[in-house]
């Protein structure tokens, strides 16, 4: 997976900080503090461990933890990489600034097919509007009040308009619709591990579930140029966050040599160095083997007992 990525750059803006809002609908947004400071990375300079962070906040949510604990959990995953960029992931272009409405093919979240452009921008920006003036297919956005929103627009002027706007302090993402696409990633890696792991033991209309299951992850593919950097690099033009995890992810999935799996002890998602690895680290190894043996002597006992 590592080499993969080794000749790849991207960049993406994540915030120093991120605060839970609640806006007058009720809804719960999570959105940068108002003096928190963006900065740009390389999403791919660690691609295998923003997966792996993805997926075990997914594991999270799906073993129904406390909210409290998922939203600490998703929080620190946005400082670790910023937001996930569903106003540009969503819509079937992310240049929908230059057109008169905003076209959305199925997805979890927005049942609509299509809405005005000002309704959608509104779903993102449900504490602060952004100063858009909008006429068909003209648009025009005003940030000369914030000189460091300015100068990170300037620095992202190659991005579309709409993905520049999602880089803004104002810019926030709900937390139903955030904690929807961390499951639906671990059921994907679930569904992938179970049908292999169980494969002798399921009949054909189960695996035909899994197979099913698994035809519905979107894996619509971002767009790459090539830079002369120090050397040639591939640079992907990912749109969204959201985007490029599925890009990584999928490639993490179908990695036979070093392919993902589910800790026999923790049930943490990890990368095995080798197909046959079962646990992510000596330690829980050796615990599990303690769990197995006390067990094993428990059962022994009552067995003794039973029998005088």
């Amino acid at each position: 997976m590592n080499s993969l990525f080794e000749r790849t750059s991207s960049s993406w803006v994540r915030y120093s900080s991120y605060e839970w809002k609640k806006a007058e609908d009720g809804k719960l947004y999570l959105t940068p503090t108002r003096d928190a400071q963006p900065g740009i990375y390389d999403p791919l300079r660690d691609a295998q461990q923003l997966v792996l962070d993805a997926l075990n906040i997914g594991r999270m949510c799906m073993s129904k933890k406390p909210d409290v604990e998922i939203q600490k959990a998703i929080q620190n995953f946005a400082v670790k990489y910023g937001l996930f960029g569903l106003m540009t992931a969503l819509p079937t272009t992310p240049k929908f600034m230059d057109y008169e409405a905003v076209y959305l093919p199925k997805n979890p979240f927005i049942k609509a097919g299509s809405m005005s452009t000002m309704e959608y921008l509104a779903l993102f920006f449900p504490f602060e509007k952004p100063d858009v003036v909008k006429h068909g297919i003209e648009s025009m956005w005003n940030i000369e009040r914030d000189k460091a929103m300015m100068a990170l627009a300037m620095t992202m002027s190659d991005r579309p308009m709409a993905v520049n706007m999602g880089f803004q302090r104002e810019y926030a993402e709900r937390y139903d619709w955030l904690k929807q696409q961390f499951i639906d990633w671990i059921f994907i890696f679930s569904t992938s591990f179970l049908y292999y792991k169980d494969y002798d033991t399921n009949d054909e209309d189960t695996r035909n579930l899994f197979r099913q299951s698994m035809a519905a992850f979107d894996g619509n593919a971002p767009s790459y140029h090539i830079e002369l950097l120090d050397k040639p690099t591939i640079v992907w033009d990912f749109h969204s966050l959201l985007l490029g995890i599925q890009m990584m992810f999928s490639f993490m999935l179908t990695d036979e040599k070093t392919p993902l799996r589910l800790c026999k002890h923790c049930m943490k998602v990890f990368v095995a160095s080798r197909p046959s690895n079962e646990f992510c680290s000596h330690e829980c190894k050796n615990r599990h083997n303690v769990y197995k043996s006390r067990a094993k002597k428990k059962d022994n006992n009552g067995e003794d007992n039973s029998d005088e």
